[in-house]
């Protein structure tokens, strides 16, 4: 069977609907995942993007078909997802596509708790099956059955943190119409905060011009209003399915992701003295500097869930972070969710009875982060650019190469990362001062155009 290879991405399966993702596709995915599994028996669940509903039908046929039973989750965050494959100790599917816009529809593969299946851990060999149609044949009859979980999951979510310290606060969100709005209704409810927002329903349905991720400026920037308008203590924001988790501060600001990695491994630590950490060679000095005040051990590894949640289960790490807005907790199956750290910084926020504002305060003063800049190669070999970035600083600073270029002065540091995909570099950038972050940023950028 003939199948647009784009589709298949690092991490996932994801296309527009249906030109590169429609039933017939969906089914062979299905037959495939379970040719490629030899699973008895899949956890199903799917977010709430129009497509789901067909392709759901779509490759539930093909694993039942593949004589494979199906426990239907229903329509579910990727946390929720998560936490019924780790506690029922099953693979699953979960149909989405995460915070891509809304005519995409795709697919998330998980084998074994908590690794999805990615590019090098089975998607390639996904592919070669549907390709081929060499499908398991099987004689089995098998069956769907319902299971929702959701207050098994609510339950295991406040567990997380200590319910009667959490202080009447009031919380701003925007879940953009994804799947985080009703199971986040239902976790916050018992606790005594006053909790309000808006896109709260599961429709996918925004104002024309946005999108389901929150880490764009022009999607976060209602919330940034809502926060203010309303004198919010703090605004929550989830991408589609709910896997990656932002914040806005009492101010207003949108807050840097490395900042809430950083007050969340302080919080981890005090509860669990000298553990790891583990954040991506990204990262802010602000991360760095709190796991060691905190006597804790920081631990960098590459971008990417791949190679974050076997370093945290090797280590066995508390916790670990991302820029990109994903949260890894060992307590939560070493996997990401965008819940916990909610809840986690609403019990911060109560504990430490301070704004925000305040407790970002000794990051801001000292740790002065660029945005991650994308910039476009022409006419250009990519490798040749970042090796060249290499050739001048390599005598006067640190080198790293873990992932992509990481260069390390006494008083900034950058990460150049080529694009899997496109002909770009990914520059990220941090310094002491503010305007030399400003100087350097207009440095590095002109050397790379150069």
């Amino acid at each position: 069977m003939q199948i647009d290879s784009n589709i298949f991405k690092a991490y996932d399966i994801r296309g527009i609907y249906p030109s590169q993702i429609n039933e017939k596709i969906a089914e062979s995915i299905g037959r495939a995942f379970i040719t490629f599994t030899e699973a008895v028996t899949v956890i199903v669940g799917r977010d709430m993007r129009q497509s789901s509903p067909p392709l759901f039908n779509a490759v539930t046929h093909g694993i039942i078909t593949s004589g494979t039973n199906i426990s239907d989750i229903g329509l579910v965050s990727t946390d929720q997802f998560y936490y019924a494959c780790a506690t029922q100790n099953l693979p699953g599917i979960m149909i989405t596509a995460s915070h891509n816009p809304a005519e995409y529809g795709g697919f998330k593969m998980l084998k074994e708790m908590p690794y999805v299946i990615g590019n090098n851990t089975g998607l390639q060999q996904i592919h070669q099956i549907i390709e081929t149609e060499n499908f398991h044949n099987t004689n089995r009859t098998a069956t769907i059955q319902t299971c929702d979980l959701t207050d098994d999951f609510v339950k295991f979510a406040l567990s997380v943190i200590d319910p009667d310290a959490i202080t009447p606060i009031q919380i701003a969100v925007d879940p953009r119409s994804g799947m985080v709005g009703p199971i986040l209704q239902k976790v916050f409810n018992p606790l005594p905060i006053n909790l309000s927002g808006f896109n709260l329903k599961a429709n996918g349905q925004l104002p024309i011009g946005q999108g389901l991720d929150p880490k764009q400026a022009q999607n976060h920037a209602d919330l940034q209003k809502y926060v203010v308008d309303k004198n919010a203590d703090v605004g929550f924001a989830f991408d589609g399915d709910g896997d990656r988790f932002f914040v806005v501060d009492d101010r207003g600001q949108f807050v840097p992701s490395d900042f809430i990695i950083a007050l969340i491994a302080e919080y981890l630590l005090q509860k669990h003295p000298g553990s790891k950490v583990i954040y991506d060679i990204r990262g802010s000095w602000a991360i760095r500097d709190t796991i060691e005040i905190n006597n804790g051990t920081p631990i960098i590894e590459r971008v990417g869930h791949s190679f974050i949640k076997p370093t945290m289960m090797n280590q066995d790490a508390i916790f670990g972070g991302e820029g990109s807005g994903h949260y890894y907790f060992r307590d939560f199956f070493y996997a990401d969710s965008g819940i916990i750290p909610a809840l986690i910084l609403t019990e911060i926020l109560s504990k430490k009875r301070a704004k925000l504002s305040t407790l970002l305060l000794p990051f801001e003063e000292k740790y002065f982060l660029s945005e991650e800049v994308n910039i476009q190669i022409k006419n250009g070999d990519v490798d040749k650019k970042i090796d060249s970035i290499r050739q001048r600083y390599y005598k006067s600073a640190i080198v790293n190469e873990l992932d992509g270029l990481s260069v390390e002065f006494d008083d900034w540091h950058f990460n150049l990362r080529k694009s899997n995909t496109e002909p770009l570099i990914r520059l990220n950038l941090e310094a002491r001062s503010y305007q030399m972050m400003t100087e350097k940023l207009v440095e590095i950028i002109k050397l790379i155009g150069s």
